[in-house]
């Protein structure tokens, strides 16, 4: 942790400008250290008064991560329902598996699950660990990271994946810190570094401005999460199944603070996860109305609409609709960009897509990097020629 001696401290703010966090300020001529400090120690040398020094905290002890093995995907379903990032994660593992020379298992958690295990084995694993009980019927995050956790301590795998979704982000959460040990969330690559055998997870950093590589080298399991439609989903192939292994946990109703009331279903009309074609606005639109354009092109095409962060925190357009590592992460078959500049960020939701046809008047527009189709020019003229020739050839 940073530390000022105040004895030293002049106040000339030197440390709050070599900052990168914005983690020191001052006060009454006094720096002064925010919670927000990660004790990088970017500002040590900037302080020409020698007022500044980092404090040791007590480490916790490393982990014999040799006695870690395994990959495991951490299966959501609802009742016979298994999710599509989870089947996805299974594809995603077993290479990384193969990396590693080691198993891949599926960690299934619910009641009345056996017809599942059949499904999951169709998908790659190697063995499902599954805790079958009626406490566990809908996911609560109380029973299910006590039954997570108890399957993790006993079999010690080395990586555990789960879906970025509502449910994946709480459940990965909590568990990372039942075991505590790290977690990576909203990884968009994962790798396995070939000489020191560690999970290596990209992800957007600072805004989405950079794509940060992270590794978790003194804890296990190493954890991470990734959103649905980033990782290819694999092709399920006829099989002879595998191991099962089951385990039970000692837990009853009375132990769990979060009861379930009711279930109130989602009146979200928009769904980009499914559409094979998406048509998207941005920035260049410059203002609700013009969505109008999208909108138009993307009925005649029998498309989804989808939007960039810059147009949604505009208000030009609903959430929902929003593509990118703060929206949705999609996989259609064509994507429109249209005055979408190409950020890192939205580019990590939608750049896994078939075909990228994109619209900018910049040429050097960073989305041109990863299109399939670039049409540089202005929006306000393209996409209407593109909605009449998709009219006459469509005949709508």
């Amino acid at each position: 942790m940073l530390e000022v001696i105040k004895e030293k401290c002049k106040g000339c703010g030197l440390c709050v400008k070599a900052c990168p966090f914005g983690a020191i300020e001052i006060v009454n001529k006094l720096a002064v250290v925010k919670e927000s400090c990660t004790g990088c120690g970017a500002c040590l040398d900037s302080c020409k008064f020698h007022a500044l020094y980092l404090r040791e905290v007590e480490k916790q002890p490393k982990v014999d991560v040799s006695e870690y093995q395994g990959v495991w995907v951490f299966i959501e379903h609802e009742g016979p329902q298994i999710a599509h990032v989870s089947l996805e994660l299974l594809g995603k593992g077993r290479e990384l598996a193969d990396k590693l020379s080691t198993y891949l298992s599926a960690m299934l958690l619910g009641d009345e699950i056996s017809p599942l295990v059949e499904q999951l084995f169709r998908f790659g694993p190697d063995r499902v660990h599954c805790i079958e009980d009626p406490i566990l019927k809908h996911y609560r995050t109380g029973p299910y990271v006590t039954a997570a956790s108890l399957l993790v301590r006993k079999y010690r795998p080395e990586l555990v994946l789960a879906g970025a979704t509502t449910t994946g982000r709480d459940f990965a959460s909590a568990l990372a810190t039942e075991l505590e040990t790290g977690l990576t969330a909203d990884c968009t690559e994962l790798d396995i570094d070939p000489e020191r055998g560690l999970l290596v997870q990209t992800r957007p950093a600072f805004g989405g401005n950079i794509m940060a590589t992270i590794l978790c080298p003194h804890r296990r399991p190493q954890m991470a999460t990734v959103r649905p439609k980033v990782m290819q989903m694999p092709k399920p192939v006829d099989t002879k199944g595998g191991e099962v292994i089951r385990e039970t946990f000692d837990l009853n109703e009375d132990q769990i603070l979060t009861k379930i009331i009711n279930f109130i279903p989602s009146t979200e009309t928009v769904n980009l996860a499914d559409a094979q074609i998406i048509v998207s606005g941005g920035r260049g639109l410059g203002a609700a109305a013009n969505f109008r354009l999208i909108e138009d092109l993307a009925h005649v095409l029998g498309a989804a609409v989808g939007a960039s962060r810059a147009a949604v925190d505009a208000g030009w357009i609903s959430y929902p609709h929003q593509v990118g590592q703060t929206g949705r992460t999609v996989r259609p078959r064509v994507y429109f960009a249209c005055g979408i500049s190409g950020a890192i960020q939205h580019q990590a939701g939608m750049k896994t897509s078939e075909v990228i046809v994109a619209i900018n008047k910049d040429p050097d527009a960073p989305i041109f990097d990863i299109a399939t189709y670039g049409i540089v020019g202005d929006l306000f003229e393209i996409v209407p020629l593109l909605t009449q020739q998709f009219k006459r050839r469509l005949r709508k």
